[in-house]
């Protein structure tokens, strides 16, 4: 971050974080996040939009229904002011858009009046995702041509006229109510009453673009019972008009394979991303409960020792794509990859050969069996007299050189990063394994198996677990939590088919 006097007035940013689907906030909202002091957020945007804040950032959520104290919003207004003065780059961060039903207006008026700079970044509004996402189009060439969104719930101070329900209800195209739950007795009574028919189409939303999204179709006159049947609590879109019985019964969103499922992801934090991204693609809500935290070794100085004389040795073998990392980084941050002249590279599978591309190095052996007792094989035929440096975590099986050492080669092994558990589980994922509400949950390796057993214990027995291999699995079953699937293919593409073949 650049310098910046304490007494200089900073800038505040009013940002849209979209309805729930953190894919949905924009380029210009994330960077403004990564630029922040201060977040100051809304219980409705969705706790992973967070993640774009930068390290040290200061986190402050505003308070949620039934929960706990809500920050008012003259509050909301001072601190805001508060913070620029002191010199604070502020985030406002809120659900959906700022600018439709969500206060902006009364914060743009005590920034202007305290002459604070602010800038107003756009979001996906609810009513548009709740089109998008559960396939209702809110525009249609034969059947609207124009939206309306409209206050369910008005100011109880508003100044002058209320909506005007007569107008509403000869209104040429789609209604669309926010803020609609508890009222909505009132304002379908009040559009029928001015002539909307009873039987006009309608469409409700509840939390449009979240892991838990519903949607049911009905009408007009029957969107109250549809309310209390279902026990529906904000937030929740109503959409009315001919454009709702367009509405597919299953979306597009919904129909996705694992929609519904509540997968809990255990790699370490910096490595969790690509298999998240892609249940979550797949349709799951997905948590991410590290088990393990990967980190460079304790002493270095072995692994540079044995980096400065790699050329003496015949290969040089990875048993992860940990180790790729902290070797090659290691190697690069003291030399460069010329020290890997004439060394043969070993890789135990198609995820470390693929790591191993990332730094433009091409592996000369994969196993096709992506574990040690496959690697050692492939390896033993013509290792009688090569010499052998295999880079390891600082925990983990001696089977590859003990396999190594009896077929005659000569085998050093080193520490390339250090594996450490995770000691105390994350209160969320504790609070839903316990409560049975875990679809999956993944095993990627035997530590991370062990590490899960010691977190949870007996409430492992409430989910599925998900084994990489039959090295995990055996793991596994040795703590007496045998798995419920294994992938065929040991890679987390493998265990991503194996819990959609499930």
């Amino acid at each position: 971050m650049p310098s910046r006097s304490p007494s200089a007035v900073a800038t505040v940013y009013l940002v849209g974080a979209g309805p729930g689907d953190p894919g949905l906030l924009t380029l210009r909202g994330a960077a403004c996040l990564r630029r922040a002091d201060v977040v100051l957020y809304d219980y409705l945007a969705n706790p992973r939009t967070l993640e774009h804040a930068r390290r040290g950032a200061e986190l402050v959520c505003l308070g949620r229904h039934g929960a706990g104290r809500i920050m008012p919003q003259t509050e909301i207004n001072d601190r805001m002011v508060a913070l620029a003065r002191a010199g604070k780059t502020v985030v406002r961060l809120k659900g959906g858009d700022p600018l439709i039903f969500a206060h902006a207006a009364e914060e743009c008026d005590a920034l202007r009046a305290a002459g604070i700079p602010f800038e107003i970044v756009p979001g996906v509004t609810a009513a548009l995702a709740a089109g998008s996402y559960a396939g209702v189009p809110l525009t249609h060439r034969d059947l609207a041509s124009c939206v309306a969104l409209v206050a369910g719930r008005e100011n109880e101070d508003k100044v002058g006229a209320g909506l005007d329900f007569a107008a509403l209800a000869r209104f040429p195209g789609t209604l669309v109510f926010y803020m609609g739950v508890t009222s909505a007795a009132d304002w379908c009574q009040a559009l029928v009453r001015h002539g909307m028919p009873p039987q006009t189409p309608a469409a409700l939303v509840r939390r449009c673009s979240w892991p838990d999204q519903v949607a049911f179709r009905t009408t007009l006159s029957d969107v109250p019972r549809v309310i209390r049947d279902q026990t529906l609590r904000p937030p929740v879109i109503v959409v009315v008009g001919a454009v709702a019985d367009v509405a597919p019964v299953a979306s597009w969103f919904t129909s996705r394979p694992l929609f519904g499922k509540r997968i809990v992801v255990t790699r370490p934090i910096d490595q969790a991303d690509p298999l998240r991204s892609r249940l979550e693609e797949l349709g799951a809500e997905v948590l991410v409960q590290p088990a393990i935290e990967i980190g460079p070794p304790l002493d270095p100085g072995p692994l540079d020792a044995a980096l400065d004389r790699v050329a003496a040795f015949d290969w040089l073998v990875f048993s992860s794509a940990n180790g790729v990392r902290f070797v090659l980084d290691r190697l690069l941050a003291r030399s460069d990859a010329r020290r890997l002249a004439g060394v043969r590279l070993a890789a135990i599978g198609a995820a470390t050969a693929a790591e191993l591309a990332h730094y433009a190095l091409r592996a000369d052996l994969v196993p096709d069996e992506y574990r040690a007792e496959g690697l050692a094989a492939a390896l033993s035929g013509a290792a009688e007299g090569k010499r052998f440096l295999l880079a390891r975590a600082s925990r983990g099986r001696e089977l590859l050189a003990e396999e190594l050492r009896a077929a005659g080669a000569t085998v050093e092994q080193v520490v390339a990063y250090d594996s450490r558990d995770v000691e105390t589980p994350d209160a969320l994922v504790a609070e839903a394994l316990a409560g049975g509400h875990i679809d999956w949950i993944t095993a990627t390796s035997s530590a991370i198996a062990r590490s899960l057993v010691a977190l949870f214990g007996e409430d492992l027995r409430r989910a599925r677990l998900a084994s990489i291999s039959p090295v995990t699995s055996a793991t596994l079953r040795e703590l007496g939590y045998p798995p419920a699937i294994e992938a065929s293919e040991h890679t987390t593409e493998g265990v991503v088919q194996a819990i959609l073949n499930a």
